[in-house]
C-alpha cells in the first residue's frame, strides 16, 4: 500500500529552536517525539515547514499543509501522519519517505507509533487537555462532504478551512456510497442518503455524530430536499419506477410514499415552492420535470424544449435542479445538451438556454451575490491534465459572468459559504488519469480532493486539500 510522496524533502536538522516552548503545548510523552524529532529545524519547524507543514507548535498543527489535514482528531485511521510513520504494512497504509525523515535515530518504535495512535484516538489533545476544533460547537461554521466510496462524511472547518473531523455513516460492512448531505436552516441537524442503501440519517452537527436512521426500503436514494422547518424531506428512488419519500425527520419514520407505477422514471433533483407544498423533478433522462403536489391532486410533466416529454436518454438529460431566490423562476442542469435551461416557474416555459461546459453537474447559489455556480464535470478547455470547469450564471441577468479553469479533476458538488464570501468546490478524481493523491487512502481508490474560492475574485485560496476517494456532494452550516 506504499505510495512516493512527490514533493521536495530538504535534509533535516536537529537544531535546537530557541523562543519556543520546548514541549509546544504538546503533552510531555508526544513532545518527546514531535517536537524532538519532526518539529526541528529543515523540517517542520516555523521556518521550512516542509509541506506547508509546521509541528513544533501544537496550534499550528490544524492549520494542515499544502494538501490539507495531516491528523484528524479520534480518527488515527483517517490521519495521514500514521502513514507516513508506519514502517508496518499489516497496521495500515505505508507511505514512502517513512518519517521523521534522515533521523539519525532511525525510524519510530512500536511504542512510539503506538503512542501517537492512541493520542490522535484521544482527539489529539494540547498539553492543557483542549481538543481541536471542540470550542463553539453550536455556531461554528463547518461544511459537511460525502465520499461516496467509503462511507465518510468530512467535517470541514470554515474558519480554516481544513477537515476537522471524520463521520462514519451508513449501518453495513459493504459500501453503502453517501451521495446527497444537506443541513436544516438552524444548523442543528444534517441528513445523509445513501444510493446502496435502504436508509436515510440524521446527524447531530455540534457533535457531529449519527443520532437517528429512518428506514426507506430499497432503492437507489439519491436527491433529497428539507422543509423551511426542517421537519419534513422529500427523496428520489432514483429507478427506472421510481417514487418520492416524505419522511418525518424528528421521527425519522416515512410518511409516505407516492408515485410507484410509472408516475416517476428515473426522479432525481429536486426543489419546492410555497411552503413545501408544490415539487419539481427532474426526469434524468428525456426533456421532462415532474411538477406536482404530495397528495397527487396535481401531476404533470413539464417539457423543457417544447416538444413532448419523453424520458429516453440523450435529448437534454435534466440532472440538477434549483429554485431564484424570488421563486420566479428555475434553474435546470441539462447534461446531454451542456447547457443550464432556464424555466419560467409560473407558466413553466423556456426563458432561455445557457450553454456551458460538457457535463454540467450540481449548482450552488449564493443569496449575497446574485451568482449561480454549476460544476461542469467533464469540461476539457482548462489547463493540460486536467478536467473540468465551473461556470458562473448571473441568475439576474442570466449571462455567463466568469468560466473559472482551475487545477480541477471531475469538479462536482459545490457549496457556498456567504459568510465568507468563499464557494467549495469538492473534486472526484476518479480514473487511472486523475491527479496522483498525496497519499494512501485506507478504502481503496484514489483520493480526491476541494478547492476554496474567492466569489470576489474567481482565484483559490489556501490549498488543494486532500480527502479520501469520491468526494461527492457539499453542503454549508447557516447560510443567509
Amino acid at each position: 500500500m506504499g505510495l512516493l510522496v512527490f514533493f521536495t524533502i530538504s535534509a533535516c536538522r536537529h537544531d535546537p529552536q530557541t523562543g519556543i516552548d520546548p514541549n509546544g503545548n504538546y503533552p510531555d510523552d508526544v513532545a518527546k517525539i514531535i517536537v524532538t524529532k519532526c518539529g526541528i529545524s529543515g523540517c517542520h519547524s516555523a521556518i521550512t515547514q516542509n509541506a506547508g507543514v509546521r509541528m513544533d507548535l501544537w496550534e499550528q498543527l490544524w492549520k494542515g499543509g499544502y494538501n490539507g489535514a495531516y491528523i484528524i482528531p479520534y480518527h488515527a485511521e483517517l490521519s495521514s501522519l500514521m502513514y507516513f510513520i508506519n514502517t508496518d504494512s499489516s497496521r495500515g497504509p505505508v507511505v514512502l519517505p517513512t518519517m521523521p525523515y534522515n533521523d539519525p535515530d532511525g525510524d519510530l518504535t512500536d511504542q512510539e507509533y503506538n503512542l501517537i495512535k492512541d493520542w490522535i484516538n484521544m482527539g489529539a489533545p494540547s498539553a492543557t487537555g483542549q481538543i481541536p476544533f471542540s470550542e463553539n460547537p453550536d455556531t461554528r461554521q463547518k461544511i459537511y462532504l460525502t465520499m461516496q466510496a467509503c462511507d465518510l462524511i468530512g467535517v470541514i472547518d470554515a474558519e480554516s478551512k481544513v477537515t476537522m473531523r471524520y463521520i462514519n455513516v451508513g449501518n453495513k460492512t459493504q459500501t453503502e456510497a453517501p451521495h446527497c448531505v444537506k443541513f436544516d436552516a438552524e444548523g442543528r441537524y444534517a441528513y445523509v442518503s445513501f444510493i446502496s442503501s435502504d436508509i436515510v440519517q440524521k446527524i447531530d452537527v455540534a457533535q457531529d455524530k449519527v443520532v437517528g436512521s429512518c428506514t426507506v426500503g430499497s432503492g437507489s436514494w439519491n436527491v433529497f430536499s428539507l422543509s423551511p422547518d426542517g421537519k419534513r424531506l422529500i427523496i428520489s428512488d432514483w429507478v427506472a419506477n421510481g417514487k418520492m419519500v416524505f419522511i418525518n425527520t424528528e421521527t425519522m419514520t416515512v410518511e409516505n410514499a407516492i408515485g410507484s407505477g410509472g408516475s416517476f422514471v428515473f426522479p432525481h433533483g429536486i426543489t419546492y415552492t410555497g411552503n413545501f407544498d408544490t415539487f419539481y423533478v427532474t426526469a434524468q433522462y428525456g426533456n421532462t420535470v415532474y411538477k406536482f403536489t404530495e397528495d397527487f391532486s396535481y401531476y404533470k410533466k413539464i417539457s423543457i424544449d417544447g416538444n413532448p416529454p419523453v424520458t429516453s436518454p440523450l435529448v437534454q438529460d435534466p440532472h440538477e435542479i434549483i429554485l431564484s431566490p424570488d421563486e420566479s423562476k428555475y434553474f435546470l442542469t441539462c447534461e446531454a445538451s451542456d447547457e443550464v435551461r432556464v424555466m419560467d416557474a409560473h407558466t413553466d416555459q423556456l426563458i432561455k438556454a445557457i450553454p456551458v461546459g460538457d457535463f454540467p453537474q450540481e449548482f450552488a447559489l449564493s443569496k449575497t451575490r446574485p451568482y449561480l455556480f454549476v460544476s461542469c464535470m467533464q469540461d476539457a478547455t482548462g489547463p493540460a491534465g486536467f478536467v473540468g470547469s465551473i461556470y458562473v450564471i448571473n441568475y439576474e441577468t442570466l449571462d455567463v459572468v466568469q468560466v473559472i479553469k482551475g487545477k480541477f479533476y471531475q469538479p462536482h458538488g459545490l457549496t457556498v459559504n456567504d459568510e465568507k464570501d468563499e464557494l467549495y468546490i469538492s473534486n472526484r478524481n476518479t480514473g487511472s488519469s486523475g491527479i496522483p493523491p498525496h497519499h494512501s487512502s485506507i478504502c481503496g481508490g484514489q483520493n480526491g480532493f476541494y478547492y476554496v474560492y474567492s466569489m470576489a475574485t474567481f482565484q483559490s485560496v489556501g490549498n488543494k486539500y486532500e480527502v479520501f476517494p469520491e468526494p461527492y456532494s457539499a453542503a454549508t452550516r447557516f447560510v443567509k
